[in-house]
């Protein structure tokens, strides 16, 4: 063990690897041994560069400097000279499992995660749907490293101290957060429209909110064109609303803002996975997707899901289906009420109502 070095190999989008975090950090405590290199896009490094002493990072830019199979060579060349004795594809998909095949016939110790395909079709179809509980991805992830000799117990709690991160290294416009101030993270959008919750209907939870806790801020998460138009004129309507994103310099100063949040209000977006990993509540909005598939953020609550139910729900593993309706009904019915409610349970149970 003493000398055993694995590789983590995970691309995609930023939620899908922030659901790493728990998976890795649980690793390097529990092997503490065991070297450990976590290999994807650049954009990802803040998630692991301090999880552990035996936790480093590559990246890789699978789009401009690693492209086609000739990348892909050249890469498996760049990991075979780091002598890795196991590898863990946790992303699961054609790339990946070119990496995967070479190093096989390197005859490395490789394992790759079980995406339940067959189960989750079963699950969106729009006939004889089976509705049942998936493992979680996170949990898939602890299966990978399990089939590879390294069994976990999942105990990850932040990436910051319970104190939470720096505020004094975010810009004068976050400010200090004062006694019984309550402050609400707001990320209204997805990459797509069977997870995104009606903009004019997210204004009004916003506005509830700021009307219901007069000591109360809401940061909003995200960007995009949709996002900046948005976000401009909710923060010009409402004072104490403020453009989060546009704020702050990237991605390691919003997980900084966010870990002093007291609830997050996110779709089934990668906003609801970096909440998580700084052990904010979320209060989770569905539409087309479905907590069942297995994408609930790390230790989040169905109890802070909003959803209705619908025959045709979960129709998308992804969101990114056309709504067989026509009306997004899936969206449309939750009503802003069902969030609000959500999110003053949540200050319920941490007694800040």
């Amino acid at each position: 063990m003493k000398n055993n070095h694995i590789l983590i190999v995970r691309f995609s989008a930023i939620g899908d690897v922030a659901m790493l975090v728990p998976v890795v950090y649980s690793l390097s405590r529990q092997y503490p041994t065991l070297r450990i290199t976590v290999l994807s896009k650049p954009f990802a490094r803040p998630f692991f560069d301090s999880l552990g002493s035996n936790v480093g990072f590559m990246e890789a830019d699978l789009k401009n400097e690693y492209v086609g199979i000739t990348g892909l060579n050249a890469l498996y060349r760049r990991l075979k000279a780091k002598r890795f004795t196991d590898v863990a594809d946790m992303h699961g998909v054609l790339r990946s499992g070119y990496l995967r095949m070479r190093f096989n016939l390197d005859r490395y110790k490789v394992k790759h995660i079980n995406k339940h395909r067959k189960e989750r079709r079963k699950i969106v179809s729009a006939h004889n749907k089976q509705l049942v509980q998936l493992p979680s991805v996170i949990q898939s992830y602890a299966k990978v490293l399990e089939d590879l000799g390294y069994p976990v117990k999942l105990e990850f709690t932040s990436l910051f101290p319970p104190c939470g991160g720096n505020l004094r290294f975010l810009p004068p416009i976050v400010g200090e957060k004062k006694k019984f101030q309550l402050w609400i993270g707001v990320a209204p959008f997805a990459a797509h429209k069977g997870k995104v919750y009606p903009p004019e209907k997210m204004e009004r939870v916003i506005a509830q909110l700021l009307s219901l806790h007069p000591n109360g801020r809401v940061f909003l998460f995200g960007v995009g064109a949709d996002e900046r138009k948005y976000f401009s004129a909710w923060c010009a309507k409402y004072a104490r609303c403020v453009d989060a994103s546009s704020s702050v310099a990237g991605l390691p100063q919003e997980l900084i803002l966010m870990s002093h949040l007291d609830v997050m209000v996110s779709m089934d977006s990668a906003n609801a996975h970096l909440a998580s990993i700084v052990n904010v509540p979320v209060v989770s909005v569905w539409g087309a997707t479905h907590p069942c598939v297995g994408f609930m953020a790390w230790n989040q609550t169905v109890d802070n899901a909003v959803q209705v139910d619908l025959p045709c729900r979960p129709c998308s593993v992804y969101g990114n289906k056309p709504c067989s309706r026509g009306d997004w009904a899936c969206m449309e019915m939750i009503k802003p009420e069902m969030i609000v409610e959500k999110v003053e349970n949540v200050f319920k149970k941490s007694n800040k109502r």
